[in-house]
C-alpha cells in the first residue's frame, strides 16, 4: 500500500485544516499560501502539543511552481485546494506566472538553492541545470509514494538523467499545423496536404482573395521546424545527432531556399510584415481573429487556444502535416513538462504526495483536466476518458503530432540560446526573410548549433 494511506488516516484525525491557495492575481506572478489567521492558529495548536499536531503530524508548509495561462492557474489552484483538503496538515505556497522570463527566474532559483520543493519543468531544464543528478530528488527514492508504474517506461526513461530519475512526464507534445477553413473555403480550396498544394495555396489566397490573406504565418522558430520538417522528409536524418547537426550545408541551403519559397509564392508574409502589424502576439492580431492570416504552427497542447482566439464564424481545423513524394519519416516529440522534485526540499515526501495527486488521484487529475496537454500518466487518461473530459481539440491535435513523430528531440534543441527572441533561430530566419545571404546565413546556423551542443554537452 502507497504511504500515503497511512498519511491519510493520520490526516482524518486532525481538526485544524488550513486554508486553501488564493487565486487572486491574474497572469502576474503569485504567491498563495494560508491566511495569517489559519496559520497563527495551527501554530499555536502545535505549541500546546509539544510541537505537533493532532494525530502526530508536524503541520508542513511546500512550496509549489508553475507558469502558464490562465485557465491552467485557476485549474491548478482548484487542485491544490482539493489536495489540502485531503492532507491537512500540508500548506501549498503556489509561485505561478505566465511565462516571459520565467525560465530565468528558475535558473536563478536552482543555483542559489532557493527553488520551490515541487517545480513544473520543461524536460530540457533536466539537462541545462541538473545534468549531473544535483538539482533534483532521483523519484524511485519515493515510489512508495509516487505510483510510477502509471507511466509507460519510454516516457519515465526521457527524465532519467545524470544517473536519477529526477521528474515524471505529464506529456508528450510536438507542433502541427493549425488551418482555418473558413478562409480555404473562401478561397475555394482544400486544406493543403502537401509541399507544392500549400505553395499553390499561397498564389490562389492573393488572386482570389487579395494581398492580405495569406495561407500561414510563421515567426522565426516555426519557420526553423518546417524547414527541419522538410529536410528529415527529403533526407531522412535526424536534425542533431550525437551533439552535431547532421546536415550538410549544401542540404541545409536546400532548406532556407524552401522557406524562401514559402514566401516568394504567397504562403506566408515577411517577418518585417508580420512585425509591422503591431500586435502583441498572433493571437491578438486582427488579420489572425478574421481569416486573413489562414494558418499557424503551434503545440497541440494550445489547440484549445488557437480554436478559440479567432472571430465568431471562424472554423479552425487540425491539419495532417504536408509532405512529399517519397517522404522520409519526420517529426519529433518531446516530453512537454514534468514535474519535479528539488533536492534542497526540506519536505520531500510531502511534495511527492502533492506530485501524486495531481497525477494519479481521480480528484487531482479531474481538475487539472488536459491544461497541461493529453497526461501520458495511463491512469490519468483512463479518468479524463472515462469522464468525458479530454478536449477534442488537444485529443486531436495530440494524435497528429505523435502518431508522426519519427524523432525525439535532442536536449539542445529548445536551448536559450537558440529558441528565445533574441536566440540564434530567430536571427537566422529573420535575416533569411530580410533578404540575407542563404548560404551564410545556412553556415551560421549549423556553426551556432553546434556550438551551443559544445558548450552545453549531455
Amino acid at each position: 500500500m502507497k504511504k500515503q494511506a497511512a498519511l491519510i488516516l493520520a490526516a482524518s484525525m486532525l481538526a485544524t485544516s488550513l486554508a486553501g491557495c488564493s487565486s487572486g492575481g491574474g497572469a502576474e506572478e503569485t504567491t498563495a499560501a494560508t491566511t495569517a489567521a489559519a496559520a497563527a492558529d495551527t501554530t499555536a495548536a502545535a505549541g500546546d502539543e509539544g510541537g505537533s499536531a493532532e494525530g502526530g503530524q508536524e503541520p508542513v508548509t511546500i512550496r509549489f511552481s508553475w507558469w502558464g495561462g490562465e485557465s491552467r492557474h485557476q485549474a491548478t489552484l482548484a487542485a491544490v485546494d482539493a489536495f489540502m483538503e485531503e492532507y491537512p496538515w500540508i500548506t501549498v505556497e503556489c509561485e505561478y506566472s505566465a511565462w516571459d522570463g520565467w525560465q530565468d527566474k528558475v535558473a536563478t532559483q536552482l543555483a542559489g538553492g532557493t527553488a520551490p520543493d515541487l517545480m513544473q519543468i520543461n524536460w530540457d531544464w533536466l539537462y541545462h541545470y541538473s545534468g549531473d543528478g544535483s538539482k533534483f530528488v532521483d523519484l524511485n527514492e519515493l515510489s512508495d509514494i509516487i505510483s510510477l508504474e502509471n507511466w509507460p517506461e519510454n516516457n519515465l526513461q526521457a527524465m532519467n538523467v545524470g544517473g536519477k530519475l529526477q521528474g515524471v512526464p505529464i506529456s508528450v507534445t510536438s507542433k502541427l499545423m493549425m488551418f482555418n477553413k473558413t478562409t480555404f473555403d473562401k478561397a475555394g480550396i482544400e486544406i493543403p496536404t502537401t509541399w507544392d498544394e500549400l505553395l499553390a495555396a499561397g498564389k490562389t489566397f492573393q488572386e482570389v482573395l487579395g494581398d492580405e490573406y495569406y495561407p500561414m504565418e510563421n515567426a522565426g522558430y516555426e519557420r526553423f521546424w518546417i524547414m527541419v520538417w522538410y529536410l528529415q522528409q527529403k533526407y531522412g536524418k535526424p536534425w542533431v545527432e550525437n551533439m552535431e547537426v547532421q546536415y550538410t550545408l549544401d542540404e541545409v541551403i536546400d532548406g532556407m531556399n524552401f522557406i524562401n519559397a514559402m514566401e516568394e509564392n504567397h504562403v506566408m508574409p515577411t517577418i518585417a510584415e508580420y512585425q509591422g502589424d503591431g500586435a502583441e502576439s498572433l493571437l491578438v492580431n486582427p488579420k489572425w481573429m478574421d481569416g486573413r492570416y489562414a494558418g499557424v504552427l503551434e503545440y497541440d497542447s494550445a489547440a484549445n487556444n488557437i480554436v478559440n482566439s479567432v472571430n465568431e464564424g471562424q472554423e479552425i481545423v487540425m491539419a495532417e502535416y504536408p509532405t512529399m513524394d517519397g517522404a522520409n519519416g519526420f517529426g519529433m516529440t518531446k516530453v512537454s513538462q514534468g514535474f519535479a522534485i528539488t533536492e534542497t526540499s526540506e519536505h520531500k515526501e510531502e511534495a511527492a504526495l502533492l506530485l501524486e495527486f495531481l497525477t494519479s488521484n481521480e480528484t487531482g487529475v479531474k481538475l487539472l483536466t488536459t491544461e497541461r496537454g493529453i497526461p501520458c500518466n495511463t491512469v490519468a487518461m483512463q479518468i479524463l476518458e472515462d469522464e468525458g473530459l479530454v478536449d477534442p481539440n488537444v485529443a486531436e491535435a495530440n494524435h497528429i503530432a505523435t502518431s508522426n513523430a519519427a524523432y525525439t528531440f535532442d536536449p539542445n534543441f529548445e536551448h536559450s540560446a537558440l529558441k528565445e527572441t533574441t536566440g540564434v533561430y530567430y536571427e537566422v530566419f529573420d535575416n533569411l526573410s530580410a533578404g540575407g545571404d542563404v548560404t551564410e546565413l545556412a553556415q551560421y546556423l549549423i556553426d551556432s548549433v553546434n556550438d551551443v551542443n559544445a558548450a552545453n554537452p549531455y
